[in-house]
């Protein structure tokens, strides 16, 4: 099938176009942008230099996809925005390419949903099958693990992660990583046990999910230190998948891990967990 190109939209003849997509009305692509097959792109959505869009996205009004990065150090240097494949991104939400300062790609995962007004800064790594909810705001070089859900009015400050599986509440305040597979929230930001709603929807056994509950508990409740909760599980704990993710994860913190909120206040039993 043809494209469709409403008559008012823009569209580069340097532009790799797929089969069936759909263009709207005042839309503009540049030069150097790819788009997949199936793709439909609403009104007065604007696609710049060196985007690449995958099959089966959505698109809707508004959004700005490959603007420059907002940062005092870029130079006018060649960098990218990469989405996969079954993408929605709703109403106004803008994407910033990469910067040399990282590996110049800002990349969303295949299967994502991106509500209204989200902002994914540069260098931005969001993975697949991930929601990021009204509002959500990364700042530069964020990383959004799988599966993760982001509430909304919910800003990340630059260099944090989101692990796998996790969910953060809306309107918090990020400005430390929040492990996988748990539940995090408040401004600023702190953890509440595990996200047990989203592992049993992924299919997580009652097995997988016990030992993730203990080491949740030996890293983040018992534990003094987390070097010292890192030894307890390591000691005492299977060396599952979910383990070794959890444990590579925090062992590789730069910004810190957000603080578990029974050490500020006694909010719930481990059985709650």
């Amino acid at each position: 099938m043809s494209v469709n190109i409403h008559p008012t939209a823009i569209v580069s003849k340097k532009a790799k176009i797929g089969v069936n997509v759909e263009i709207g009305p005042f839309s503009i692509i540049e030069d150097e942008v790819e788009i997949g097959d199936n793709t439909v792109i609403s009104s007065n959505v604007k696609i710049k230099n060196f985007t690449k869009i995958g099959n089966n996205c959505q698109i809707y009004e508004g959004c700005v996809i490959g603007n420059i990065p907002q940062h005092l150090g870029f130079k006018g240097e060649k960098s990218f925005v990469e989405i996969g494949n079954n993408v929605v991104l709703r109403e106004y939400c803008t994407i910033h390419r990469g910067t040399n300062f990282d590996d110049g790609i800002t990349r969303i995962g295949d299967n994502s949903y991106l509500m209204a007004y989200v902002h994914i800064a540069h260098d931005c790594k969001v993975g697949h099958d991930t929601i990021l909810a009204n509002c959500v705001t990364l700042a530069g070089h964020v990383k959004v693990g799988n599966y993760v859900f982001i509430g909304g009015l919910t800003p990340i400050h630059q260099f944090c992660r989101i692990g796998d599986y996790a969910m953060v509440g809306g309107a918090s305040a990020v400005d430390k990583d929040v492990p996988p597979y748990t539940r995090a929230s408040k401004n600023h930001v702190l953890l509440y046990g595990l996200n047990l709603v989203g592992l049993k929807r992924r299919g997580f056994t009652r097995e997988q999910i016990n030992i993730i509950k203990e080491a949740y508990r030996l890293l983040f409740r018992v534990s003094p230190t987390i070097e010292e909760g890192i030894k307890q599980v390591e000691e005492k704990l299977p060396k599952t998948p979910e383990v070794e993710n959890l444990i590579n994860f925090v062992k590789t913190t730069k910004r810190g891990i957000a603080p578990e909120a029974s050490k500020r206040k006694l909010i719930q039993t481990d059985e709650e967990i």
